[in-house]
């Protein structure tokens, strides 16, 4: 089982990086792309080495991260609307670059590499948090509702993190027409929320209580 889950989390990283990689740098016609190169290092990085503690620490964890097929129709439909977000963020960057539409300044870059990867610290807080996470929306068997840490700020920190990660993705890539694209993410993830919460509300024993307890879903005082 562990080996095997171990050959899956292989193939799924490099397949991912071949894919970023080849969104990014082919519409940008060239590999000498400095902002390429440091979203490629950002996003995984710190991708390989969770998937290294997940894998010796909570290997049930990094399973259920693995598992990204929706049975829910409507949480299908998002997924598919951020990886046509994704696909189109990308290839616009690459092609910002490659005919100098609108470049971000370098600083500009760096600050999101920053805040990317302060990010992902609390990503991985949030991971340890809340060992029930997946990718996809289920009630796992002897789910508990976690009220504490940042669940005690908003109920859906991963969420709250990946506006952050998202957001900040294009602008390590130096496109202010791909960040223009990535603003459907808010939009996008409030749809897969609201669909979530009323999952949550008939399976989740203790989960309208928590909804009373913690107003905000997503950013404290405004949503």
């Amino acid at each position: 089982m562990a080996k095997n889950l171990f050959i899956q989390a292989i193939i799924k990283f490099i397949v991912g990086v071949v894919l970023v990689g080849l969104l990014v740098f082919l519409p940008a016609g060239t590999v000498s792309f400095f902002n390429g190169w440091l979203f490629m290092g950002v996003l995984f990085i710190p991708m390989f080495i969770a998937g290294i503690v997940m894998m010796f620490k909570n290997p049930k964890l990094l399973e259920s991260r693995l598992d990204a097929k929706e049975k829910e129709k409507e949480q299908s439909l998002v997924v598919k609307l951020s990886g046509l977000m994704f696909l189109a963020g990308f290839i616009v960057a690459g092609l910002d670059f490659r005919f100098g539409w609108l470049p971000l300044p370098k600083a500009v870059c760096i600050g999101a590499s920053v805040v990317f990867l302060l990010a992902y610290v609390l990503y991985t807080e949030v991971l340890r948090e809340n060992t029930y996470l997946s990718r996809t929306i289920k009630v796992q068997e002897n789910q508990k509702v976690i009220d504490t840490g940042l669940y005690g700020i908003v109920r859906h920190p991963m969420y709250a993190v990946t506006l952050l990660l998202f957001l900040s993705m294009p602008l390590v890539l130096g496109s202010a027409w791909s960040f223009l694209i990535f603003l459907a993410y808010p939009f996008i993830i409030a749809k897969r929320i609201r669909n979530e919460e009323q999952l949550l509300e008939k399976e989740l024993d203790g989960y309208v209580e928590y909804k009373k307890k913690v107003k905000y879903r997503l950013i404290p005082f405004i949503w």
